[in-house]
């Protein structure tokens, strides 16, 4: 009875880190599923831990979008190029929709299978923006899009667009060893 436990025990811890960066990942405070697919939703608590990355060979971007935003959809492409070309470099694009709770069925994971996302998608749902927003960056007014580029030494965010060539021109910033 006891290995069945340690090894029990064992797939469970592991189970709750990302196996390939090695960080314990957040757990959300719930889960959507529609038409087969799993949205994980988050409070800011909850959140917050995407917000620090602690493995110096990771870079994570944060895109803060929204379904109703035209800027964020016209940029979606630009994280979804990044995400392909640098998934195998330790980048960690991960897409956190502000999209509204009521409309997670019947339009944001709709969106997300039509769009065929690759990236890591969540939902940030909690109402108290006046208290998690400045906390994300002082600088941020609560606009979208806003982008966040991080790594174990570096914070940096844009309340802004981007197209490609300027958000890999940004990553390449921090990261110059991709090519090593």
């Amino acid at each position: 009875m006891r290995p069945y436990l340690f090894f029990m025990a064992a797939f469970l811890a592991l189970g709750c880190t990302d196996a390939t960066k090695g960080q314990e990942l957040p757990k959300p405070v719930k889960v959507h599923q529609e038409q087969g697919y799993k949205l994980p939703v988050y409070d800011y608590e909850h959140f917050k831990p995407f917000l620090k990355v602690t493995d110096t060979d990771v870079v994570r971007v944060i895109n803060f979008w929204a379904t109703w935003c035209k800027p964020c959809l016209a940029e979606l492409p630009a994280f979804e190029a990044l995400q392909a070309n640098y998934k195998d470099k330790q980048v960690e694009v991960i897409l956190v929709s502000l999209d509204f709770p009521d409309q997670v069925k019947e339009r944001l994971i709709p969106f997300i299978l039509k769009k065929q996302l690759k990236s890591k998608v969540l939902l940030l749902d909690d109402p108290h923006g006046d208290v998690w927003i400045p906390q994300v960056s002082e600088e941020w007014s609560g606009a979208i899009p806003a982008t966040i580029i991080l790594t174990s030494e570096e914070y940096r965010f844009y309340e802004r667009s981007f197209e490609y060539p300027a958000l890999e021109h940004e990553l390449l910033s921090l990261k110059s060893n991709f090519n090593d």
